[in-house]
């Protein structure tokens, strides 16, 4: 075989392995279209300044672009999943997403096929934390307020009055004013209002229930966008337990009302039964019993951390007791 030949032959060779080899590779798909020519839209969103899709916190909404003969723009699906996937019929939509105050929407055309959309969210983040004495505070026992400062009033305009502790909360990059309260689980028995008494209701006490204490902390957050920020409150309260007792360390009694009021005078909570507890902030109290027909009272002091058990003494000698009222001098009072 000449040169020529075996060069001619070597090409148509190669040629033909090429070909082999091509028809071996699987060609590559298209996205497929949607059952029942339906469209499939894929959902995502980032924080501006980073390319990692948030993982929860989101709220989707897809509404008809053209609007109804009211001018609304009905919605069509919804969804709480961080990236859904989505059938829709092909038209014209407006996507939108929602990461606590902060939103994007777009404008969209789907065609039966499958789409991917990724909305980006102009926001900063918060998470916030409480503590007593150092020690974390159980996230149900936290009330949050969210505020937009407006002048030279803190509490301005209440924007969000549903914030749990410990979740990622989104926010527009600006100024915000946080107020946090410490829920009381109280122990004890409530005394029944005079609207219930009136209206002829039974006179049987409440049953125990969760109540804002008087424990509230305030701080102003500056948010800016792409960034989590998080955020420890630091309370300055304790649990007290009241006791009415005719000696120290004696046996509590029962069926006794307790009255706590600040020094001056207002009062923070009126509980019944023999051990009522409840949750204060660090400061100086009044505590006043009443019991068959006769009034004790004393005073005491919270410090941050420090529960305790508060005991007002009876004197069973005090003929004049319920005569005169409470006298400031006529208990002892033992924290133990």
């Amino acid at each position: 075989m000449s040169l020529i030949s075996k060069l001619v032959a070597r090409i148509l060779f190669s040629a033909a392995l090429i070909v082999g080899l091509a028809a071996c590779v699987p060609a590559a798909k298209a996205d497929p279209p949607s059952v029942d020519g339906q469209a499939t839209l894929g959902l995502s969103a980032i924080l501006v300044g980073h390319t990692a899709p948030l993982t929860g916190g989101l709220k989707w909404r897809i509404f008809k672009a053209n609007p109804d003969a009211d001018g609304s723009h009905a919605l069509i699906q919804e969804s709480n999943l961080a990236q859904p996937t989505l059938t829709l019929p092909p038209g014209d939509y407006v996507v939108h997403v929602s990461f606590g105050l902060a939103s994007a929407a777009r404008k969209l055309t789907l065609g039966p096929e499958v789409q991917s959309q990724q909305l980006t969210l102009a926001a900063g983040a918060l998470r916030i934390e409480g503590t007593v004495a150092d020690a974390p505070i159980d996230h149900s026992l936290l009330s949050l307020s969210i505020y937009v400062p407006e002048g030279r009033n803190p509490q301005g305009k209440l924007v969000y009055a549903k914030a749990k502790a410990g979740d990622i909360i989104g926010l527009p990059e600006g100024t915000y004013h946080i107020v946090s309260t410490y829920l009381d689980t109280v122990s004890g028995r409530f005394m029944p209002t005079s609207s219930a008494a009136s209206a002829g209701k039974s006179a049987a006490p409440a049953p125990p229930a969760v109540l804002p204490s008087n424990s509230i902390v305030n701080a102003d957050i500056k948010v800016a966008s792409g960034k989590l920020i998080d955020v420890t409150l630091r309370h300055r309260c304790a649990t007290l337990t009241l006791k009415l007792v005719n000696k120290p360390g004696g046996e509590a009694l029962a069926n006794t009302t307790f009255t706590v009021l600040t020094p001056g005078g207002d009062v923070i909570r009126e509980l019944i039964g023999a051990f009522p507890s409840l949750v204060l902030a660090e400061g100086e109290y009044v505590v006043v019993a009443r019991h068959e027909a006769k009034t004790y009272q004393s005073t005491f002091s919270v410090q941050s951390g420090m529960d305790q058990d508060v005991e007002v003494e009876a004197q069973e000698n005090d003929q004049e007791n319920d005569k005169k009222g409470p006298r400031p001098d006529a208990n002892v009072l033992r924290s133990d």
